[in-house]
């Protein structure tokens, strides 16, 4: 296909290319389109075109901006394959950050250097308040959120190729997870022992469970005879203050999780002192009400949870520890304790044992460190023959 680049003015350039004769009014087509940047960048753009038009993988030059294809994204795609609290935070990210930075630019002339010019501005002042920038963690959420937009693009037939293939994201530190040592995990609970929440914290602790999934557990949901919980569903409160009962994290995240003795006497004594508020309020405890939840059985406010526990392990000295660790402690003691990290990780529910492994690989080196001990102590056990050792 023949094709030239015209020059408009500094650096900007409008690509031309021949699309042959209309079959029907035999008049001449060709297609137009504005590029900004260096000659270099229309030449890629012309080949580009050129190719596609080759392959029959042409895309006519479309009006639709990026904020018009990302609100069209977010209503046709995003609301309908995404749960609600991960559509809303779908929504801000695209409604705060996106829009006003790459909204304007018709789609097809988006390009990585956009992309890319974005994400460093977004480091270094992409804070709502002006104060400062995203962390990398952020940004790189914000790259991976683009990338599933610009492939339903692609899947649509409104773009050629995913142009944030070619970005780099920022790298993301890793964050250290602080789990509370066995120490630290008796002075917490015992602090927390008069609180509405011990229950909870020591449920947390004692299974892994996420917030979601804590808040999402119902009386029907425990065997406390056969000492059992099931996971079946999470808890999610939106921004506006309602409630989103759905479906665990991952398939693998509706489990069977085995109890401990100590915490299903823990829960048989909270369902006993529930049961006792309820018969005061004069409303009985039913199967399908929630396991923590206020006493009147308005489920309980996710945010207050963490606080909570924030308020409380700081004030025994348990410091930068958020609620989620509470699980990364659960999973770091049983791999310590030698439990195998297959148990470990259905009890998490994670999708794979090889995420497990991954997450918790700072506990292995001590592992492997004791299972080489462990493997000549086994060789040597039952023999007076000492084994030969290598000389010199």
């Amino acid at each position: 296909m023949r094709g030239h680049i015209v020059k408009r003015g500094k650096n900007s350039y409008t690509v031309v290319v021949s699309l042959g004769r209309d079959p029907e009014t035999g008049k001449r087509k060709q297609h137009w389109q504005s590029v900004k940047g260096t000659k270099k960048d229309a030449e890629r753009v012309l080949a580009e075109i050129q190719h596609n038009v080759n392959i029959g993988g042409f895309i006519r030059h479309s009006k639709m901006t990026v904020g018009e294809f990302l609100e069209q994204w977010l209503r046709d795609y995003a609301a309908v394959n995404t749960a609600p609290r991960t559509y809303e935070r779908y929504q801000e990210i695209v409604r705060l950050h996106f829009i006003p930075a790459l909204g304007s630019l018709p789609l097809v002339n988006l390009q990585p250097q956009h992309i890319q010019a974005y994400y460093a501005k977004a480091l270094q002042s992409g804070r709502r308040n002006g104060k400062g920038g995203l962390a990398a963690i952020t940004v790189y959420k914000h790259h991976r959120i683009l990338f599933e937009a610009l492939k339903y693009a692609v899947k649509q037939e409104l773009l050629v190729r995913n142009v944030a293939v070619a970005v780099e994201p920022p790298r993301p530190k890793h964050r250290e997870m602080t789990p509370l040592n066995p120490d630290e995990v008796r002075i917490f609970l015992n602090a927390a022992h008069e609180t509405p929440y011990f229950s909870l914290f020591y449920t947390a602790i004692y299974t892994g469970l996420r917030r979601s999934e804590l808040l999402g557990l119902r009386w029907c949901d425990i065997d406390l005879d056969l000492a059992t919980l099931s996971v079946v569903q999470s808890m999610h409160q939106l921004r506006n203050g309602q409630y989103i009962v759905g479906q665990p994290k991952t398939k693998k995240g509706r489990r069977l999780v085995s109890l401990t003795p100590s915490s299903a006497s823990v829960l048989r004594s909270h369902e006993a002192n529930q049961q006792a508020t309820r018969n005061l309020l004069g409303t009985p405890l039913l199967p399908t009400d929630s396991v923590f939840s206020y006493p009147d059985g308005r489920p309980l406010v996710p945010n207050s949870v963490s606080e909570a526990f924030q308020n409380l392990a700081k004030s025994v000295g348990i410091t930068g520890r958020r609620f989620h660790d509470l699980r990364h402690t659960h999973a770091t003691l049983m791999l310590r304790q030698g439990i195998h990290p297959k148990i470990v990780s259905e009890r998490l529910g994670h999708s794979t044992v090889a995420t497990t492994l991954d997450v918790y690989s700072h506990v292995l080196p001590g592992l492997q460190e004791a299972a080489a001990r462990r493997f000549d102590e086994g060789l040597l056990q039952g023999t007076s023959t000492e084994l030969p050792v290598a000389s010199g």
